[in-house]
């Protein structure tokens, strides 16, 4: 069954997401963000600014299809349609579709902004009635234990 995790309070969501990211590319796992064009549009920037030395490797969903399948990192509006299937970073308002197809799903929450905090327990509850077990990553408490 697919592991759902939710990472709240994120101080800056695409800045977390790009750390995320790397580190999970790092770990050779392949990974799918999705989120609605404009978000990943940004994201997309992100990464592409981040230090030589943090490079991750990814694309945009309309890349060539052998792009796309040697990407470790693919953004995406629709997840079903992503090569990679072992991490699903979901930006987005609601549950994304196909996401059982994927061994992780992570959920990244702000810390400031009550609307999408607010969406975030709607998903939450989604993830429940389906029968997943989520874990729960407060990222405030993270970095005061750090």
């Amino acid at each position: 069954m697919t592991q759902v995790a939710f990472h709240f309070n994120a101080p800056d969501k695409l800045a977390y997401v790009c750390r995320l990211v790397r580190k999970a590319t790092r770990q050779e796992a392949r990974v799918t963000v999705t989120g609605d064009a404009d978000t990943l549009l940004r994201l997309d920037r992100q990464l592409w600014a981040l230090a030589p030395s943090d490079f991750v490797g990814h694309c945009l969903g309309d890349a060539d299809e052998e792009i796309l399948r040697a990407s470790p990192t693919v953004l995406v509006q629709d997840p079903r349609t992503s090569p990679n299937r072992d991490v699903l970073v979901n930006l987005g308002n609601v549950l994304p579709e196909g996401f059982a197809q994927y061994a992780r799903v992570v959920e990244v929450v702000s810390q400031a902004d009550e609307d999408d905090r607010k969406r975030a327990r709607e998903r939450w509850r989604g993830y429940a009635a389906l029968g997943y077990d989520i874990v729960r990553h407060d990222l405030v408490l993270k970095e005061s234990a750090g």
